[in-house]
This record gives C-alpha cells, structure tokens and sequence, in this order.
C-alpha cells in the first residue's frame, strides 16, 4: 500500500480514536442498538406471533376490511338501522359505513363516507325519502340506491324509481330478501318483489288502462309527495320548506290535486289525504 494510503489511513482512525474518547457512548451504542433490535424482533405479541409477523397480519387484515362493499344506512327508525346493519356486517364483503335518520345530513355523510350503496326510506325524520333519491341521482349520478320502506310497493315502487332508485324492498318481507336486493342493485340490476315484478309485466302486456289502480296514482310524483304531506296534517308553509319549493307552487299543486281525485274544496282535501295515510300506516 501506499505510504500516502496508510498515511489517510492512519489519520482517520487517530480522528476515530478522538472521538470515541471525547464521545464514549457512540462505540458502545452500536453494540446496543444491535442487541435491542434483534430482541425487538424475537419479542412476543400477544396473539402468540412475532410482532414484526403480527404487524404484518394487521396490515392485511386492514387492507382486506378497507376492500369491502361501503354501505350507507338512512331511516329514521333506530330499531330498523341495527337489524339491517347486523345482517349486512356478517358478510365478509359488505360493512355498513355510516347511519342517518333525515335526507340533508344523508347528503353530507356521502360526500364525507363516499359509500358504494345507500339503503333508504320513503319517509324520513322531517324529510322526505324521494327527495333525498333525486338529490343523489343528480350528484351522483353512478351511486345505486336500494329503497326499503314500510310503504306500499304497488303505489311507491314505480315513483321511487323515477326519483332514481335501483331496487325496492318492503319491511313487511322477510329479512332473507335483504342481501340479495343488495347483491342485485350492486351488480347494477333492478331488484322487486316477484308480486311487483308479475304485476308490472301485467301492466306492459295488458295495457295501463287494464289494471285496477288508485285514483292516487293518476298524481304526478310531485303532487303525490304533497298529498302525502297534507295527510300528515302540515300545513302548506311547513310543505314548502320540506320539499325546498315555493308556497305558491305547493298551492297550485294542491289545486291539481282537488282536480284529479275529484276533490271540492280544502277540507274534503285534507280528510282524504289523512284517511289515506292512515290505511297505508295501518297496513
């Protein structure tokens, strides 16, 4: 070797020497850092795993959870939230990420949660449910919605489909239903019941004028919604407010209304939109 190599040499290690002399803790904290890294890595978890492999097996395990299908529940009954939520969280695929019980806070969870599905009612806590649909098939145009409600499908199903609803589902069936209307409306496709299904074909086939419905019926979506409302004895401002529309534009729907179904004036208006609501709760 060169004499000036060893010369360089011999420097950096006088220069080596100084400093474990002046910093003692700097040659024995490589002996340290050695020794606790290898007991870091022999030590135990608690699950009976090394903890570098259990680390391992929470991240995947997170990984796995963040993969399942985002689900947002909106109904205004606490006791209905909890049943569909149990079923729905003993799939390995499916979580529910969030619950609401009214329409605006519903807007905001799905902006914040980003759910792949919302499951909602027809009524909703100071709200309506068929509002809620049109707000979200207007801003998100690509997320399904499965309705299941407590409301006649023969009447509701068809405008909660215009609202923009993939599926419905009535309480009244049997919870076996419930995952797969969700599966169905997830892979894209309309989901009813066989009942609904039979009398819809009836309906193509045979000619809307051919099938027995409600003079309910003939009202538009809109004057459905504010017939419902007036049943629920709300005066025309509270209408207004809930359905974000003008109280001359509720006045003139309820015109529309008394014309369709026959109706004389404001009263005979508001005791068969009451008697209506009735029957439909007591079914």
């Amino acid at each position: 070797m060169p004499a000036s190599s060893v010369k360089r040499c011999g420097v950096r290690f006088a220069v080596d020497r100084v400093a474990l002399q002046l910093r003692p803790e700097l040659g024995s904290g490589k002996m340290r850092f050695g020794v606790r890294r290898s007991r870091d890595r022999d030590r135990m978890c608690g699950c009976g795993r090394r903890q570098s492999g259990c680390i391992m097996a929470q991240i995947k395990q997170t990984q796995a959870q963040d993969k399942r299908t985002r689900i947002l529940l909106v109904d205004d009954h606490a006791v209905v939230r909890f049943g569909i939520s149990q079923l729905i969280n003993r799939e390995a695929d499916l979580v529910v990420c969030g619950e609401e019980e009214d329409a605006s806070h519903a807007m905001t969870a799905i902006e914040r949660l980003k759910p792949n599905l919302v499951i909602a009612d027809i009524s909703l806590k100071e709200s309506s449910g068929l509002e809620l649909m049109r707000n979200i098939k207007a801003q998100y145009p690509k997320l399904p919605v499965l309705v299941v409600s407590a409301h006649d499908e023969n009447i509701y199903a068809e405008i909660a489909f215009r609202a923009g609803a993939l599926g419905y589902l009535m309480k009244q069936g049997s919870l076996e239903q419930v995952l797969p209307a969700i599966r169905r409306v997830l892979s894209g496709n309309v989901y009813v019941s066989d009942a609904l299904a039979s009398r819809l074909l009836q309906q193509q086939i045979r000619g809307q004028s051919d099938i027995k419905q409600s003079p309910v019926q003939s009202l538009s979506d809109r004057e459905f919604e504010v017939f419902q409302l007036i049943g629920q004895w709300k005066k025309t401002g509270e209408i207004a407010a809930e359905l974000h529309l003008s109280v001359k534009t509720i006045e003139y729907y309820r015109e529309q209304i008394k014309r369709k179904l026959n109706l004389k004036d404001s009263a005979e208006l508001t005791q068969h939109a009451t008697s209506w609501v009735q029957r439909e709760q007591s079914q």
